[in-house]
């Protein structure tokens, strides 16, 4: 090969190798795969929970019985997280705190690891399989933040402008691929 020959060939290796690095920068960056091998736990406790006081060590019992413990959250629907596009299981509870407030709690949570994962409130039926995998942003839904970790048991606020009885499921959504990792139909209780 001659001088010249290769001297016009080296541009090009050189423009092809820059965009096959660009690529793989951005592939890496977009699908995020070493997530695929890392687990974050959460173990927050459930929300509105009060110990009752305790006296202080060596104080004499006082005849006076305790006052009574304040309402805990209850429980106004709930159910269980099936699969969608990864394995998915947990429970689902929608729950009134005591002040009023509401929150939705994610128990015994086991899912992929992702990018971008969401908490979504949403209107949408839940239905097992393909067919289900990209229905939950085709309705009405409520983002209650990115998903703290995929396994554990968290707590996300609803807004108090959002009224609950409006929404009836749950989706563990990829905002960055449009899909669910799982979703929980919510039974009233």
């Amino acid at each position: 090969m001659s001088r010249q020959r290769r001297a016009r060939t080296r541009p090009w290796t050189a423009v092809v190798l820059v965009v096959a690095l660009a690529g793989a920068g951005f592939g890496l960056y977009w699908f995020q795969p070493w997530k695929l091998w890392q687990d974050e736990t959460v173990r927050e406790a459930l929300p509105g929970a009060v110990d009752a006081p305790k006296a202080p060590a060596g104080a004499p019992p006082t005849g006076a019985s305790p006052a009574p413990a304040p309402a805990g959250p209850r429980t106004l629907a709930s159910g269980e997280l099936i699969s969608h596009e990864h394995a998915t299981s947990g429970t689902v509870k929608l729950l009134r705190l005591a002040d009023g407030s509401h929150v939705l709690r994610l128990e015994g949570l086991d899912t992929s690891n992702g990018p971008d994962l969401r908490v979504w409130l949403t209107d949408a039926p839940v239905k097992e399989g393909r067919a289900g995998w990209h229905l939950f942003d085709d309705g009405n839904h409520v983002s209650l933040g990115a998903l703290k970790g995929n396994k554990g048991s968290q707590n996300y606020a609803v807004p108090k402008q959002v009224d609950v009885s409006r929404y009836s499921s749950v989706s563990i959504w990829c905002d960055r691929f449009d899909v669910s990792f799982g979703a929980a139909e919510l039974a009233r209780t």
